[in-house]
């Protein structure tokens, strides 16, 4: 956690990525391709970084591959974290297991149901299309189990919010996009004064701001807007509106998921999990539903409070963006969901 580099930060590779390599060179060694000292993996948006095989054992039935997590210059807790999968055949399709060090998910609100490892959407389809590739370029049934294990997970688990969240016995393996993209938050405000300035130059009078790449897409289509208009927010609301108060454009858009805009409108303007936390007990006092306040997650929230949630949302954090931005710049906020539906508007 201290790393601190001098000079440009390198990115790395998430658990989910590391998984994925770790689950093609056991394929290998199960199917009779060899034994490879390093692999290759597609990421979703078409990276093909190579990984080094830590670690490589097999067996009658069975193979296991490690993959050493490096996070780049990210102050990540995994990295250099031993990630391990030990492959065999399944009872039908890829079936998915937590070996030791991988939590399980306990509290509904997750994009894993409850009772599942707590192995994320993307690097289940990332390990899905692994299997289901070489399985066809070489003759074998895509009939594959997936024990995946990380030695030392639950104590580096103590570390993270999995507790919290009801992710018992250890780690999450995460990725959306397979690449931890070093944190640097000087480098990062930089970046979105820059985007600013470039917007600006190039007339562009309509910008948006958003937390994520899925409500970016969303943001993007809904106002049609071109990618220089397009400011890498991330989780820096409040560095971003105050460039925009001293250096204005005609309209600004906010969009993001429903739990980062919770604490929006709760008045955080660093939305970084590690630096903001959702108050649910004033939602609780909010929207008069003592039972919000045991919430586990916004996704809760919403399903006992419903759309009325998102409302308040979307216009508390408007009024807050107007507050910060003056009355001479237009504004408007999108909420969404995990799934990119547009909760509520303001």
């Amino acid at each position: 956690m201290s790393r601190k580099p001098e000079g440009a930060l390198r990115r790395g590779w998430t658990t989910g990525a590391c998984a994925t390599a770790a689950v093609r060179a056991a394929l290998m060694a199960l199917w009779g391709e060899g034994r490879a000292e390093r692999v290759r993996i597609t990421l979703p948006r078409g990276e093909r970084p190579v990984f080094a095989v830590a670690e490589l054992s097999n067996g009658p039935g069975w193979a296991e591959a490690g993959i050493i997590k490096d996070a780049g210059d990210d102050p990540d807790v995994t990295h250099g974290a031993l990630i391990r999968v030990r492959v065999e055949a399944s009872g039908g399709g890829v079936q998915f297991a937590a070996g030791e060090g991988v939590g399980t998910v306990t509290k509904p609100g997750l994009p894993v149901p409850v009772g599942e490892p707590a192995i994320n959407p993307v690097p289940r389809q990332m390990m899905r299309d692994t299997v289901a590739e070489m399985a066809a370029r070489l003759g074998q049934a895509a009939d594959v189990k997936i024990t995946i294990s990380v030695p030392g997970g639950a104590a580096l688990a103590a570390q993270t919010w999995n507790p919290r969240l009801g992710i018992l016995g250890g780690l999450s393996i995460l990725g959306t996009t397979g690449i931890v993209r070093p944190f640097s938050c000087a480098a990062w405000i930089a970046s979105i004064h820059r985007g600013v300035d470039v917007a600006r130059a190039t007339g562009q009078a309509h910008v948006a701001g958003s937390t994520g790449a899925t409500s970016e897409r969303v943001v993007q289509h809904l106002h049609g807007l071109p990618d220089h208009a397009m400011l890498d927010m991330g989780d820096f609301a409040g560095g971003m509106l105050k460039y925009l108060a001293a250096h204005p454009v005609a309209r600004v858009t906010l969009g993001g998921g429903l739990g980062k805009l919770t604490k929006f409108a709760q008045g955080a303007v660093d939305l970084h999990s590690g630096r903001s936390q959702v108050d649910f007990a004033a939602l609780a006092e909010r929207f008069a539903r003592p039972e919000v306040a045991k919430a586990n997650t916004t996704a809760e929230v919403l399903a006992q409070v419903g759309l009325a949630y998102p409302d308040w949302v979307a216009s508390e954090a408007l009024r807050r963006m107007r507050a910060r931005l003056g009355a001479d710049i237009a504004a408007d906020v999108v909420v969404i969901d995990r799934a990119g539906a547009i909760l509520a508007r303001a």
